[in-house]
């Protein structure tokens, strides 16, 4: 069953996962503002969690929102909004939300959810709509969003909505969540960002071209990040996923990886999870 044309049912808790950007270069810039990207995108297992139950006044409401999100800017909400603007849809929805991934991290929950959101309501709905319809409106809430739609590992450029299907090894990994919240607007409108990065090739990549070209910007004005950067890289290649603020690991075993959270889970808030090339909500 291709992503396309899987059905979803009403009362099913489905998952929304966290994404890891393998690595980031910053190419260029265009006249908005918006910056020109290559960067490459896996899943984890760790997910936030939603169930969609039918509601026929028309209202959009979610359930145990977000703290100090508003609803007006609450990405699930305005993603079922904009779907149902789009599709002239006239009954509502109640969202159940388990939010398991941390907020400010960089691993893409707000635009997981939405994904989520567009991608089930899509079917409940019977809206009809094509992949590539959702990732078009995907693309209006936030520029993460698209690959979530896509629902494969991807090597992606543009402002990040340019996706090709990547094949890459599945690892465990350890991710740590420094107590600290990037302004990722900050660190795209520093004046030492780097913005002209040569573009590379896949190849290129899979010879370990892993840089992130936010990394030396977010240490300078984040320390937790670079300390945790520090201790995680005792044990393996310890990378910044986005602008942050988790950094991760990969690991070939889960033996080596456990040993990693042992020693590091006192110090700071980790998650230990596998990677995978296919999204969990289309497995």
């Amino acid at each position: 069953m291709t992503n396309e044309n899987k059905v979803f049912e009403w009362g099913v808790r489905y998952p929304a996962p966290a994404k890891l950007n393998l690595m980031l270069r910053i190419i260029g810039q265009r006249e908005d503002g918006y910056h020109l990207l290559q960067t490459v995108f896996q899943f984890v297992e760790l997910c936030d969690w939603m169930t969609f139950l039918p509601n026929d006044s028309g209202e959009i409401i979610l359930e145990n929102a977000i703290s100090g999100v508003e609803n007006d800017n609450n990405l699930i909400i305005k993603a079922a909004k904009l779907l149902k603007r789009e599709t002239g849809y006239s009954g509502g929805v109640r969202i159940q939300l388990e939010k398991n991934l941390p907020m400010g991290g960089g691993l893409g929950g707000g635009s997981s959810d939405a994904a989520t959101t567009l991608v089930v309501l899509n079917s409940l709905w019977n809206s009809r709509l094509s992949q590539r319809k959702l990732m078009e409106l995907g693309l209006f809430l936030g520029a993460d969003v698209p690959v979530f739609i896509f629902g494969y590992a991807a090597w992606a450029e543009g402002v990040g909505e340019k996706l090709s299907k990547i094949s890459l090894k599945e690892q465990w990994v350890l991710i740590l969540k420094p107590d600290c919240h990037v302004n990722t607007k900050k660190i795209f409108s520093a004046n030492d960002l780097t913005r002209n990065s040569k573009s590379i090739t896949i190849d290129e990549f899979n010879a370990g071209q892993v840089v992130n070209d936010c990394l030396s910007v977010v240490c300078k004005h984040y320390e937790a990040i670079e300390k945790a950067l520090c201790d995680l890289s005792a044990f393996s290649e310890a990378r910044l996923t986005g602008t942050g603020a988790c950094v991760f690991a990969l690991f070939n075993s889960e033996n080596l990886a456990i040993e990693a959270e042992l020693t590091l889970k006192d110090k700071w808030q980790t998650y230990l999870t596998k990677s995978s090339n296919k999204s969990p909500l289309f497995a």
